[in-house]
C-alpha cells in the first residue's frame, strides 16, 4: 500500500469521526470541533491528490478553506459564548426557541 492509499484513507477516517461527532454530540462546542475535523479531513484528501497530480492548485484552495475556517470560528466562538451566556447550556436542546 503506498502513501497515496494511506493518507486517502486516513482523510476518510478524520471525515466520518468528525461527521460522526456532529451526529451523536449535542454539545455546541464538540460539534464545531467536529465540524473542524471533518474539514481537515477534506484538506487532507486535496492536498493528497493536488501532490499526486503533481500541482499547486490544491495547497491553494486548502490555503483558502484555513482562512475561511479561520473566519468562520472567530464568527462561531463569540455567538456560541452568547448563546451560553443566555440559556446557561452548550447542549442543542435549549435552543429549540431560536428556530425562525
Amino acid at each position: 500500500m503506498d502513501n497515496v492509499q494511506l493518507l486517502l484513507g486516513l482523510s476518510i477516517a478524520l471525515f466520518a469521526i468528525g461527521l460522526l461527532g456532529v451526529i451523536v454530540r449535542r454539545n455546541l462546542l464538540v460539534m464545531l470541533m467536529c465540524m473542524e475535523l471533518m474539514l481537515n479531513g477534506v484538506n487532507l484528501s486535496l492536498v493528497t491528490f493536488a501532490h499526486q497530480m503533481g500541482e499547486a492548485v490544491g495547497a491553494v484552495l486548502v490555503f483558502l478553506i484555513f482562512v475561511v475556517a479561520t473566519a468562520e470560528i472567530a464568527v462561531a466562538i463569540p455567538i456560541v459564548l452568547l448563546l451560553v451566556e443566555r440559556k446557561h447550556s452548550l447542549d442543542l436542546a435549549a435552543y429549540t426557541d431560536l428556530k425562525g
